[in-house]
């Protein structure tokens, strides 16, 4: 079961490997996808029947220990049980389905091979999540998930409406990774060693008894609420899904009608004895999944394209399953999530023939044409065919077309104040930003040299708000990448410092978690001085670059820089964040949330910049071709 296991994860990987070094033609990448997806499916139903053949029992297996130092530990560990059963060959036979039909649906597209790609390493992504067997590497996935999803909103990236969409989506993955990425160093603080979802609801027992335990798990229960709720796209983050359809219909298929928008119930099946071991949590599940039944109900009603009603309907159901576990049937939320995957996934693949069915029909009549038939409604009472007054119908009309103003709300309590402070920050003078270096420099001397016990201790305070404040200052920048991208590493080496002034003995796992940082902020200022060497940004800054188009070997190397800074998972920054919020949790463990926010916000910054400067229209290219032509 080992072998098989590890061939269901890692032959996606396997497959974006190949397109990504093949070169591009068509035929060889549709035959790459295709024989990677019958050997997926061979593997899938091989582990699955051997699964069965044990009885059905838990399965887990260690492949190896990346990192382990005193009593921290960083296994690279997979968990197979009746949950991840289900969604791993949901997963499986859903992707293949896409898979046959993007084939045909993306022939002579000029991104054949870059939409292929970013499917493929979707499907790595979402089977680590699926076998994760622990927060940590559910946690890798979930990054590897978030990334695809940013890709594929903006494929279409020679317009602008795609590329804003894919950062709105993209933000609200960031700000859910507040709760991952708390939860897993609360996790390491309340279980320790043990933090295998095997082991969880033995745990769970022995660590409620504790008042203080209790409130950790409270807290931890919030976290996983949070991020569960914002994956699924759940209020109040019910806006951005419908938004997300601006990709190609078959990723929307597979992201957001099939398997993405179910992470959140599959985050909360997995986590079921954490939160729930009280009937607070459940409460506030309940409430979430019943607000957002209501909500995207009537939205629903009110949206003027076929995708955007199904992206409701899909938010709908998701809320429902959050019912269902609140009320402990796990078993009924699953058998939910498997039937409104497929049938979401099929109503959004027929959606652009039913769509082109109606035009025809639409245009060989020459009466108005309606889509649902209202003659019935005739026969019926007045009193049933109008129950609400006029006015409530209105005013639940404007509502619903507003969408509840739920992003309003949401970009009012989570991004205005960090842009207020960022732009605060713009313009202190720079005299007082060089008096705040050289004191911070002879405080950090004083530390160093035993000096003061006090300085060593209180040093990591101003430090850390200093990091946040680079962070919002990073956050609203808008007229210089260079600036954008030298604040995102300020603050990065703001956090190390601190972490190092709170525990000095851990100056190994900071400079592990800078040797991932360092490298790719050099690689970025390289490529950005070479791509803006005859460009004035700050003159036209919010004019999209398109160097993905007139560039792509820079832009594809500002790509990786980037995703180095932001700590995903192919440096030793992504382990370096996890050290860091791990030593600053054990002694102060309120410098967790402010290094937590800082790496939120940092990710925000430089995708806002990487789209900026990669996504648009070549525009010099097509007024050339014109005066050629």
């Amino acid at each position: 079961m080992n072998i098989l296991l590890l061939a269901c994860l890692l032959l996606p990987l396997l497959g974006f490997l190949l397109i990504f070094l093949g070169d591009g033609s068509e035929r060889k990448v549709a035959r790459i996808v295709s024989w990677i997806t019958r050997v997926k499916g061979v593997c899938v139903i091989g582990l699955l029947s051997m699964w069965a053949a044990s009885g059905f029992k838990s399965f887990e297996y260690q492949w190896f220990q990346l990192y382990q130092h005193d009593d921290y530990q960083f296994p690279v560990l997979f968990y197979l049980d009746g949950v991840g059963a289900a969604y791993l060959f949901c997963v499986w036979a859903i992707f293949s389905i896409i898979v046959k039909y993007c084939r045909v649906y993306m022939h002579r597209d000029a991104g054949y091979q870059r939409f292929f790609q970013t499917i493929f390493a979707f499907a790595f992504g979402l089977n680590i999540i699926v076998l994760s067997g622990s927060i940590d590497i559910l946690f890798a996935g979930w990054e590897v998930v978030g990334i695809s999803s940013f890709l594929l909103i903006a494929f279409y990236r020679h317009r602008w409406q795609p590329v804003r969409n894919a950062l709105r989506a993209y933000t609200i993955y960031r700000f859910c990774d507040v709760g991952l990425l708390m939860g897993a160093w609360m996790s390491h603080l309340l279980f320790h060693e043990s933090q295998h979802f095997s082991q969880m609801g033995s745990l769970f027992n022995n660590y409620v008894n504790n008042p203080l335990n209790y409130a950790v798990l409270s807290l931890l229960s919030a976290l996983i609420i949070l991020a569960a709720s914002g994956k699924s796209a759940q209020f109040p983050f019910c806006f951005w899904l419908p938004r997300a359809m601006e990709g190609p219909t078959p990723s929307s298929a597979i992201f957001y009608g099939a398997l993405s928008i179910h992470l959140g119930v599959f985050l909360l099946l997995r986590t079921m004895p954490i939160w729930s071991f009280h009937f607070l949590p459940r409460l506030i599940v309940f409430a979430i999944g019943l607000l957002t039944v209501i909500i995207a109900s009537l939205s629903e009603k009110t949206q003027s394209n076929i995708k955007g009603q199904v992206a409701y309907a899909s938010i709908a159901q998701v809320g429902f399953m959050f019912i269902e576990l609140a009320l402990g049937l796990e078993t009924l939320a699953l058998l939910h999530f498997m039937s409104n995957a497929f049938l979401r996934c099929y109503q959004l693949l027929v959606s652009p023939s039913i769509v082109a069915h109606l035009l025809r029909v639409e245009g060989a009549v020459n009466s108005d044409f309606y889509i649902k038939d209202r003659q019935k409604l005739q026969y019926l009472p007045t009193s049933l065919r109008d129950v609400l007054p006029d006015v409530l119908q209105n005013t639940l009309y404007v509502f619903a077309l507003q969408e509840g103003q739920l992003e309003i709300l949401v970009r009012s309590i989570l991004w205005d104040p960090l842009k207020r402070l960022g732009a605060a920050m713009g313009r202190v003078n720079a005299w007082v930003k060089w008096f705040t270096a050289v004191a911070l420099l002879i405080w950090l001397l004083i530390a160093v040299n035993n000096i003061s016990p006090v300085a060593e201790v209180y040093l990591s305070i101003p430090v850390s708000v200093l990091m946040v404040l680079v962070s919002t200052s990073a956050f609203s920048q808008k007229h210089s990448p260079f600036k954008i991208w030298n604040s995102v590493a300020m603050s990065s080496f703001l956090a190390a410092l601190a972490v190092w002034l709170m525990v000095p003995n851990a100056i190994f796992d900071e400079l592990m978690f800078l040797s991932g940082i360092v490298p790719s902020w050099l690689l970025g200022l390289w490529v950005l001085s070479r791509l803006l060497k005859n460009e004035h940004f700050a003159e036209s800054s919010f004019r999209y670059r398109a160097f993905a188009q007139t560039r792509p070997g820079m832009s594809l190397l500002l790509f990786i820089s980037f995703l180095g800074m932001v700590g995903f998972p192919i440096t030793p920054a992504f382990l370096g964040e996890d050290l860091l919020l791990s030593h600053a949790a054990g002694r102060h463990p309120w410098f967790a949330l402010g290094i937590t926010i800082a790496f939120v916000v940092n990710g925000i910054a430089l995708a806002r910049m990487f789209l900026r400067l990669s996504m648009g229209r070549a525009v010099r290219a097509e007024v050339r071709e014109f005066h050629v032509g």
